[in-house]
């Protein structure tokens, strides 16, 4: 259960958010584009960052730009 510690952990890099467009999900309620945000984890298809709320949330990769 790693993912109970993401929030203590460093961070892997930092990622730009380029847009909130998605087709299934409210996504531009919790990312805002044009916002730098902490990567604590990621997979071959997404970034576990640190959102708008303070919680760590897996977005997919299109999503963000890296710096």
């Amino acid at each position: 259960m790693i993912h109970l510690k993401w929030n203590e952990t460093d961070t892997v890099k930092q990622v730009t958010c380029v847009h909130t467009n998605a087709e299934k999900y409210m996504v531009e309620n919790v990312l805002t584009k044009g916002q730098t945000y902490d990567v604590k984890n990621e997979t071959e298809e997404f970034y576990f960052v640190v959102d708008n709320k303070g919680r760590v949330s897996g977005f997919y990769k299109d999503y963000f730009q890296e710096q």
